[in-house]
């Protein structure tokens, strides 16, 4: 099972790791486009008022455009640890005992505009790049992405369970994957918590004793954990808040 979260804008700062290192990550065919997108926002960071406008970002987020110009030299984290934010929070990688650590890393994945897909223990810098960019001279990282990184998903084993939000779900369209819909009890889409349930609910799946092969599995998966899941058709399930 791979269950394949949404990033984060904000991330940690700072690593205990060594610098990045493409090799060392997984899906390895993934490296190519991974160095270009990397070498190309390096460069970009050497013009500030070019990167601001590039990324989106204001003039006093100058400290973003550093990140990225330190990316092949800057220490790294376990993708689980850098990335921040409601969701990771109540994931609550860090406070997990190793054994399921070790379950999380092999079972959780990030969607990343720079990685394509960065497993839990796959251990990456900060930097900040969004999945709705368009960088100079390269185009749309959609353009970028769906040509390499369709192919790799598609050769994932077992389930694929889709957590991630609209721009990134746009990088590579994975049509066997189970997707999770938060909703109320009346059927009302959930906005403001959507976060902080997808993120107990990739706890549950990344700790459970048993591995999830099959939908049910999943739904029985998170049923122990106090989650209500139920199936509104072949490969999607809603996820019924009290809220």
């Amino acid at each position: 099972m791979l269950v394949l979260l949404p990033p984060s804008e904000t991330k940690a700062a700072g690593g205990d790791g060594p610098p990045l290192n493409l090799d060392a990550l997984s899906f390895a065919e993934l490296n190519p486009l991974r160095r270009k997108l990397a070498d190309a926002l390096v460069e970009l960071a050497g013009n500030v008022p070019e990167s601001l406008d590039v990324l989106g970002l204001s003039a006093r987020q100058e400290d973003e455009v550093a990140r990225n110009a330190a990316l092949w030299s800057a220490p790294t984290l376990p993708a689980l640890e850098r990335y921040t934010g409601v969701l990771y929070d109540a994931l609550d990688y860090g406070g997990l005992r190793p054994a399921a650590r070790a379950k999380a890393d092999r079972r959780l994945a990030v969607a990343s505009a720079l990685f394509g897909i960065a497993r839990g223990d796959d251990r990456i810098p900060a930097y900040r790049l969004s999945g709705g960019t368009t960088l100079p001279a390269l185009g749309t990282l959609r353009s970028l992405w769906r040509p390499v990184l369709e192919p790799a998903l598609a050769e994932v084993d077992g389930l694929i369970v889709d957590l991630r939000s609209g721009a990134y779900a746009a990088l590579a369209r994975i049509p066997r994957a189970i997707t999770v819909r938060v909703v109320t009890a009346s059927g009302k889409t959930v906005s403001h918590f959507n976060k902080a349930y997808k993120g107990k609910l990739a706890a549950a799946l990344a700790t459970a004793t048993r591995e999830p092969s099959t939908v049910e599995g999943l739904i029985g998966a998170a049923e122990r954990a106090g989650i209500t899941l139920d199936r509104v058709g072949e490969q999607e399930l809603e996820l019924i808040t009290d809220r």
